[in-house]
C-alpha cells in the first residue's frame, strides 16, 4: 500500500480490521482522508501523519495512550475522531491551533483532566464538539461562547462542576446542548434562550441507553446535576426546540406557561422535579408532542381535554397532586410524523425508545419491535368513573403494547366496559387499576372482549362478584392481580390454561371451595397467593411441579390434610406460609423454605415447640425480596355486616389480644418482684450462661470457652480492635471460634444490650461474620464468631507486595465489602449502620471478604480507641459531616468504604506518611482528586497492578471511589449502586 503514492482518500470502515495500522499508510503525503472507524484496530497514534490530512477517522478502535504532542503540528485537520477507543492522558491544549477543524469527537475514552480553557481562542471554524464518556473535572469553559459555528456541544458522563456558564447562550447556532451525568449545580441560565436553532436540550439524564439495551433493571447511572430554580421561559419557547429533558435535576417553581408554537416539540421529560401549580393549557397546542413526563412532581389542578394525549407514546403523570376526572380526551386524529429527526437529534431516539421501555418498568413481557404506549395517570387524587382509553387505535393497526395506569387514585363506579372495548385493538393490554374504589362486578364477557390482556391489576378495590371463567381463557396474561378485594364464589378451574401465567394474586377475598387441579401446570408462575379466604380441601400435590415459584401464600383459609411431602423439589421457593388452617402432620423433610412461622395456628400440627399467636421478630430480608405480602396502602371502611361468624383471622386477632394481656400481668408481676427483690435478682444475673444463635456441632458453654482462650491468655490473642480484643478458641478438636472480649460497662443497659445483640444474631449474609452466641453478666461480656484464617484486610494490604499481582483479587474484596454494606443498609429493617469500616474490620478467607464489627457501635457506644472526639469511626475513614456534626446516616458508611476501596487499589494507607508535604487534612481521597484532575490517574495504583488490569475498568474503579467520598450527600451513590457499579467492571475469570 506504500506504494500507493497518489493516494488520497482511504475508507475501510467496519471491517473487523485487527492489528496496528501499517507505518505506510502514514507515508503517503497526498492521502487526505483516512478512515478505519469500527474496526479492532490496537496501538498507539502516530506520531507522523501526512502533511496533507483533513479527516482523521479512527473511532471505535482498541488504540491507546495519549494523544501525541506531535499531532499539533497538522493544522489542515478539518475531522478529528478518536472517539470509543481507550485513550487516556488529557486534552492537550494545542486543539486551539487547529484553526479549520470543523468537528473533533473524542467521547467514550478515558480522558481526564480540564477541558482546556483556550479551547474556545482557537474554535471559528468548530461546528461540533463531543468529549463525552470520559473523567473530565472542572468547569465547563466559559470561552467556548466564543464557537460562534458550533452546532452540537456534547459533555455529557464526566465529572465536571460548577454552573453551566451563561456564555453558551452566544451560540446563535447551537442545535444540541447535552451536558448531562455531571455534577453541575446553580440555575439553569436564561441565556440560552438566545441560541434560537436550540432543538435538544439534556440537562440531566438517569437513564442510561446501553444499560436498558443491555435489558438490565438499573436505570439510574452517574447522574448527579443538581439545578436551582426554575426554567426560564425565553428557553422552552425556542422556536426549534424538539426535546427537554431534565428528571431528577431539582427543578422547582411553576412549570413555563410560554412554550413558542411548538411545532417542532416532540419529547419533554421533567419528571422527579420539584415543580408546582398546574400543568400548562399551552400543552394542548403541541400537537406533535409524543413523549411528555411530569411524574413525580406536586402539580395540582385539573386536566384539559385539549391534552393530545391519544397521540403521545408516553404521558406520564403519576406521582402528583393532580384531582377531578380524567377526561375523555378529544380523539381527533393524530398528525403524520412528518418531522424527521435530522441527523444530530436522531443519535437519541434510540434512547427514548429505550426510556419509554424503562417507565413501564416491567420485565415480564417480550416488547421486541413493537410500539410502545404508556399512559400513566397513577399516584395522585383523580375521583370520578373510570374513563375511555385515551388511545388512537387507527394510529397502531394492532401493532402496539398499550398500557393504561391509574392506580392509587379515588376512582370510583363499575369496572365497566368502557376499559375493555378497544382492548383488541391492540397487540398487548397492561392495566393498573389498583388501589381505587372501584366496585360492582367484573364483566363476565371480558375473555371474549380482551384476549390481548397481558396484566390486569384491579388490587385494593371494592369489587365484588365472582371471578368470570372467561379469565381462564386469557392464555397470553402474565400477571392477574384480584386481592384485596370482595370476591366470593370459587376459583376459576380454566385456570390451568394460562400457561404464561407469571403473577396470580386472589388473597384477601371471600373465595371457597377447593384449589382447582392443574395449578401445577402453570410452569412460570412465580408468585402465587391465595391467603386469607375461606379455601377449604387439600392442597393440590402437583403444585410441587412450580419449579420457578419463589412466593406461594395459603395462609388464613380452612385447608386440611397435610403439607405435600415431596415440597423440597421447590428449590427456588423463598417464602412459603400456609399458617391458620387445619392442616396436619407428618411434615416435609429436607424442606429449606418450612419454619415454623410458616405453619403457625394449625391445631395439629405439633413438631414445632410452639405453635400459637408470636409477636413478629425483627429480621432482615434476605436479598431483594420479589414482594411481601405487608399492607401498605390506607385502611378502608368495608361493609361486612352480613357477615355474623368469626374469620380465622379475627379468631387469631382475639388470641393474639389474649396473649399480649397475659403478658402485661407477667410483666407487672416481674416488675413487683424484681423491685422488692433486686439484691436476689442481680445475683442470679450473673449467672455464667452463653445465649446460641447457631449451632455449630459442639456444645459451646462459658466454662469452655476459658479453656479455650486459656482464660483469655494473650497468647491466644489474634486482634486489637475499638470494642476489645479478639481470641482464638478451639472448643472441641477442629472447632474453631473467634471470642470478642468486650470492655465491661461499654452498653448502656442489660435490656437493649440482649435486644440489639439477638437482631444482630439473626443476620445472615454470606459476607458477614457470623455471630454465634454471646455472653453477658456482671463479671464477663464477649461475642462468639465464626473463625476465619485468613487475618484482615489491613495484614493483606500490608503483605501484597509479597504476592502476584492479580486485578480480580481487590475486585472480588471490594465486591464482598459492598454486598455486606448494601444487605445491612437496604435489607435489614431497620437498617443497620455499621460506622467503623475500616480494613481492620474486613476479615478474609481464602480472599473471600467478611465485614466484622457491625452493629457494635450501636450496641456499646462510641469507641474509646477510636482516634475521634465524640463520634464512633476511626481517623481518615470517618466521613466529614460525621466528624463534624455527629449525624449519622448511611452515606457516612459509603464514605468510609470509599476510603477502603481507595486503600485496596493503591499502595497508601489512608492517611499515609507520604503526604505529609502537602500539609495537614492531605489524605488519600485528597490524593486521588489530585491525581485525577492533573490527569494522572495511573500514578494512584499499586505497583503492577496497572500493568496486569483493564486500564479503563481501574481508572472507573478509582472514579467510584471518588464518587463515594464527595462531600455532599446527595451525590455519594448508595451502596446498592455501588454493587451495580462494580458488577459492570467484573473482570474477566480467564
Amino acid at each position: 500500500m506504500g506504494a500507493l503514492v497518489e493516494l488520497k482518500v482511504l475508507s475501510f470502515p467496519f471491517h473487523a480490521f485487527g492489528g496496528e495500522i501499517p507505518s505506510e499508510i502514514w507515508g503517503l503525503e497526498k492521502l487526505e482522508v483516512v478512515d478505519f472507524e469500527a474496526n479492532l484496530l490496537s496501538g498507539f497514534l502516530p506520531s507522523n501523519l501526512p502533511r496533507s490530512l483533513r479527516v482523521l477517522n479512527l473511532a471505535s478502535n482498541l488504540i491507546r495512550g495519549e494523544i501525541p504532542l506531535s499531532l499539533s503540528s497538522y493544522i489542515r485537520l478539518e475531522t478529528l475522531d478518536l472517539s470509543g477507543n481507550q485513550l487516556n492522558g488529557t486534552i492537550p491544549g494545542f486543539v486551539a491551533d487547529f484553526l479549520n477543524l470543523r468537528e473533533l469527537y473524542l467521547s467514550s475514552n478515558q480522558l481526564s483532566g480540564s477541558i482546556p480553557d483556550e479551547l474556545g481562542d482557537g474554535c471559528r471554524s468548530l461546528q461540533h464538539l463531543d468529549l463525552s464518556g470520559n473523567i473530565l473535572v472542572g468547569s465547563i469553559p466559559g470561552s467556548l461562547g466564543d464557537c460562534s459555528e458550533l452546532r452540537s456541544l456534547i459533555l455529557s458522563s464526566n465529572l465536571l462542576d460548577d454552573v453551566i456558564p451563561p456564555e453558551l447562550g452566544r451560540l446563535r447556532k447551537l442545535q444540541v446542548l447535552d451536558v448531562s451525568r455531571n455534577c453541575l449545580s446553580g440555575p439553569v441560565p436564561t441565556e440560552l434562550g438566545g441560541c434560537f436553532e436550540l432543538s435538544v436540550i439534556m440537562l440531566s439524564n438517569p437513564y442510561n441507553p446501553t444499560i436498558l439495551s443491555d435489558n438490565s433493571s438499573n436505570v439510574d447511572a452517574d447522574e448527579f446535576n443538581y439545578f436551582q430554580g426554575r426554567i426560564n421561559e425565553n428557553i422552552t419557547a425556542l422556536p426549534n426546540l424538539r426535546v427537554l429533558w431534565a428528571p431528577k435535576a431539582m427543578l422547582q417553581g411553576e412549570i413555563p406557561s410560554s412554550w413558542g408554537t411548538c411545532e417542532s416539540l416532540k419529547f419533554v421529560n421533567l419528571g422527579e422535579n420539584l415543580f408546582t401549580g398546574g400543568i400548562p393549557k399551552a400543552f394542548g397546542q403541541c400537537q406533535n408532542l409524543k413523549f411528555l413526563n411530569l411524574s413525580s412532581n406536586k402539580l395540582t389542578g385539573w386536566l384539559g381535554q385539549n391534552l393530545p394525549v391519544p397521540c403521545m407514546d408516553v404521558f406520564d403523570l403519576s406521582g402528583n397532586r393532580l384531582s377531578g376526572s380524567i377526561p375523555s380526551f378529544n380523539l381527533k386524529s393524530c398528525p403524520s410524523s412528518k418531522l424527521l429527526l435530522d441527523d444530530l437529534v436522531s443519535g437519541y431516539s434510540s434512547f427514548f425508545s429505550y426510556t419509554t421501555l424503562a417507565a413501564i418498568s416491567f420485565d415480564m413481557y417480550d416488547f421486541g419491535d413493537d410500539i410502545t404506549v404508556f399512559h400513566n395517570f397513577g399516584q395522585n387524587k383523580f375521583t370520578g368513573v373510570l374513563p375511555s382509553l385515551p388511545l388512537s387505535t387507527d394510529r397502531y393497526r394492532k401493532k402496539a403494547v398499550y398500557a393504561f395506569l391509574a392506580n392509587g387514585n379515588n376512582l370510583v363506579g363499575p369496572l365497566s366496559d368502557v376499559i375493555f372495548n378497544k382492548c383488541n385493538e391492540v397487540k398487548a393490554f397492561i392495566v393498573n387499576l389498583s388501589n381505587n374504589w372501584i366496585s360492582g362486578q367484573i364483566p363476565t364477557e371480558v375473555g371474549a372482549m380482551c384476549l390481548p390482556l397481558v396484566v390486569f391489576d384491579v388490587s385494593r378495590n371494592n369489587i365484588t362478584g365472582v371471578i368470570p371463567r372467561g379469565f381462564g381463557f386469557l392464555e397470553g396474561i402474565i400477571s392477574l392481580d384480584f386481592s384485596r378485594n370482595h370476591l366470593e364464589g370459587e376459583i376459576p378451574s380454566k385456570f390451568d390454561n394460562l400457561k404464561h401465567l407469571q403473577y396470580l394474586s386472589l388473597g384477601k377475598n371471600n373465595l371457597k371451595g377447593n384449589i382447582p387441579a392443574g395449578f401445577g401446570r402453570l410452569h412460570h408462575l412465580k408468585y402465587f397467593d391465595l391467603s386469607s379466604n375461606y379455601l377449604s380441601g387439600e392442597i393440590p400435590t402437583d403444585l410441587v411441579n412450580l419449579k420457578n415459584l419463589t412466593i406461594f401464600l395459603l395462609d388464613n383459609n380452612n385447608l386440611s390434610g397435610i403439607i405435600p411431602l415431596n415440597l423440597a423439589r421447590m428449590t427456588s421457593l423463598t417464602k412459603f406460609n400456609v399458617s391458620f388452617n387445619n392442616l396436619s402432620e407428618p411434615l416435609p423433610m429436607n424442606a429449606s423454605m418450612l419454619t415454623c412461622d410458616s405453619v403457625l395456628g394449625n391445631p395439629l400440627i405439633h413438631s414445632c415447640p410452639v405453635n400459637t399467636v408470636s409477636v413478629p421478630s425483627l429480621s432482615c430480608r434476605q436479598g431483594c425480596s420479589t414482594q411481601d405480602d405487608t399492607d401498605s396502602s390506607p385502611v378502608r371502611p368495608t361493609n361486612d355486616s352480613n357477615n355474623t361468624g368469626f374469620s380465622t383471622i379475627e379468631i387469631a386477632s382475639i388470641a393474639s389480644a389474649a396473649a399480649v394481656v397475659s403478658v402485661i400481668l407477667v410483666l407487672i408481676v416481674l416488675y413487683i418482684y424484681t423491685r422488692k427483690c433486686a439484691p436476689r435478682f442481680a445475683a442470679q444475673s450473673s449467672r455464667r450462661e452463653v445465649t446460641l444463635f447457631t449451632d455449630i456441632g459442639a456444645p459451646v458453654t462459658f466454662e469452655s470457652v476459658i479453656r479455650a482462650t486459656g482464660n483469655f491468655n494473650a497468647s491466644n490473642c489474634v486482634g486489637h480492635g475499638g470494642f476489645g480484643a479478639t481470641y482464638k478458641a478451639e472448643i472441641s478438636p477442629g472447632v474453631l471460634v473467634a471470642i470478642k472480649r468486650l470492655s465491661l460497662g461499654r452498653f448502656q443497659g442489660v435490656q437493649q444490650f440482649h435486644a440489639e445483640i439477638k437482631t444482630l444474631g439473626r443476620l445472615h449474609h454470606p459476607n458477614l461474620v457470623t455471630l454465634i452466641g454471646y455472653h453477658l453478666s456482671e463479671e464477663e461480656m464477649f461475642l462468639i464468631y465464626n473463625y476465619l484464617s485468613g487475618g484482615n484486610l489491613e495484614r493483606f494490604i500490608q503483605e501484597r507486595p509479597k504476592r502476584a499481582v492479580d486485578w480480580r483479587v481487590p475486585h472480588r474484596i471490594a465486591m464482598d465489602i459492598a454486598c455486606a454494606l448494601s444487605y445491612l443498609h437496604d435489607h435489614c429493617v431497620p437498617r443497620i449502620l455499621h460506622r467503623d469500616v475500616k480494613p481492620s474490620n474486613i476479615l478474609l478467607d481464602n480472599y473471600k471478604a467478611y465485614l466484622s464489627d457491625f452493629g457494635l457501635a450501636r450496641l456499646l457506644g462510641n469507641s474509646e480507641t477510636h482516634a475521634t472526639t465524640g463520634v464512633a469511626g476511626t481517623f481518615g475513614y470517618v466521613a466529614p459531616e460525621y466528624a463534624m456534626t455527629c449525624r449519622v446516616s448511611d452515606k457516612a458508611d459509603v464514605y468510609s468504604y470509599g476510603v477502603v476501596l481507595m486503600e485496596l487499589i493503591s499502595d497508601k494507607k489512608a492517611l499515609d506518611p507520604s503526604f505529609s508535604p502537602y500539609g495537614n487534612g492531605f489524605n488519600i481521597v485528597a490524593w486521588a482528586c489530585m491525581l485525577l484532575r492533573q490527569g494522572r490517574a495511573r500514578e494512584f495504583f499499586m505497583e503492577g497492578l496497572w500493568d496486569v488490569g483493564p486500564h479503563d475498568d481501574l481508572v472507573e474503579t478509582l472514579h467510584l471511589a471518588v464518587r463515594c467520598t464527595v462531600d455532599s450527600l446527595s451525590i455519594r451513590p448508595t451502596m446498592k449502586q455501588v454493587v451495580q457499579r462494580l458488577k459492570q467492571l467484573q473482570p474477566s475469570t480467564c
